[in-house]
């Protein structure tokens, strides 16, 4: 399975769900998955975790810890699971700015409600589904993660520098 598979199966699992949160895509996701053969199971998890790499940016970082009220690793790996279950579109908005997450209606209602964007279960997609497919866990190596180098530019707590560097998600969650 390649990303612009995966990216399918994201567009597919999102059909027809009358709320998209990202664990009721995540269960959509692995539905789809187990009509599918076992070894394209196991290819589904490749191009999830490298989605993942590729969101591994500090100013991403920097968004879901506004939107959040802080990420620690494991909370950004969620936040960024919450993020594939939005789709493509909203994924590659996200990733080449993530300020414009902040023109998101999902963003603005958590922003109002002071809810947190988790999609821990977006992570799990090829393991659930192979798991009930084949009654064992994935293989291990089923895929490999190979995150870049990060460099913070600027202290999440220091408030001017979020509001310079993500000026609409920061008023939103600032003001």
């Amino acid at each position: 399975m390649n990303r612009d598979q995966f990216w399918s199966l994201i567009a597919e699992a999102r059909v027809g769900l009358a709320e998209p949160s990202a664990d009721n895509v995540a269960e959509s996701a692995s539905a789809v998955l187990v009509r599918r053969p076992a070894a394209e199971i196991v290819r589904a998890a490749q191009p999830l975790w490298e989605l993942m790499a590729e969101s591994y940016r500090a100013e991403l970082w920097a968004a879901a810890y506004l939107i959040n009220g802080g990420a620690s690793d494991d909370g950004f790996e969620y936040f960024r699971g919450w993020l594939i279950s939005q789709g493509r579109e909203v994924f590659d908005q996200a990733v080449a700015d993530p300020d414009a997450l902040a023109g998101m209606p999902a963003v603005m209602a958590a922003a109002e409600k002071g809810e947190d964007l988790d999609g821990e279960p977006v992570l799990g997609i090829a393991w659930n589904a192979y798991r009930q497919k084949t009654g064992e866990q994935l293989p291990a190596e089923a895929f490999t993660i190979n995150y870049p180098p990060i460099t913070f530019g600027w202290d999440f707590e220091d408030t001017e520098e979020m509001r310079r560097h993500l000026p609409r998600l920061s008023h939103l969650y600032l003001e």
